[in-house]
């Protein structure tokens, strides 16, 4: 439903996991062989991985303003658990957190969202206001204000809904 480019960075990692289940069909790619292979899970991985993912939904809702859609692990609680080590560069010093043990799924989205911090946009990623959506995107508005994943979709049905109610 986005019709944005991608998340910046990391967090295109992070937006793309949130964005693995379309909530108002129920289709979870997860289910199917080519995205697990994309985000370099397997099938044992799964009950993790949605835990994972609706944590992330959670955060992606409170940067946008809105309470989480149902009851969730909280995030910090799943990545304190991602191995991690800092990345130093031989050439100009700067450091980095980096995925340890050859980069789990949950070390790519902590070492992401380190990232995000550091730069500032962690916030910027957000989740949808229609409950059948949730879908996360990256608010590239001026006052980072934006509420749906499309005006032309999700922000026509709420407004829709509005002036039928009148």
């Amino acid at each position: 439903m986005n019709d944005r480019t991608a998340a910046p960075g990391g967090l295109a990692l992070v937006e793309a996991l949130v964005n693995t289940v379309d909530l108002e069909s129920g289709i979870d790619g997860l289910e199917t062989a080519e995205v697990r292979h994309r985000f370099g899970i397997t099938e044992r991985d799964l009950t993790d991985v949605r835990e994972l993912r609706e944590s992330l939904r959670a955060a992606c809702l409170a940067h946008a303003g809105h309470p989480p859609h149902r009851e969730v692990t909280p995030l910090g609680e799943l990545l304190a658990r991602a191995p991690l080590y800092v990345a130093v560069d031989e050439h100009d010093g700067s450091a980095t957190l980096a995925p340890a043990d050859d980069g789990p799924l949950l070390s790519r989205v902590a070492a992401a969202v380190a990232q995000a911090l550091t730069e500032g946009t962690w916030l910027r990623l957000k989740a949808c206001e229609l409950p059948e959506c949730h879908w996360a995107y990256y608010d590239r508005s001026p006052g980072g204000r934006r509420r749906w994943c499309s005006m032309q979709v999700c922000g026509a049905r709420v407004k829709m809904r509005r002036y039928r109610a009148k």
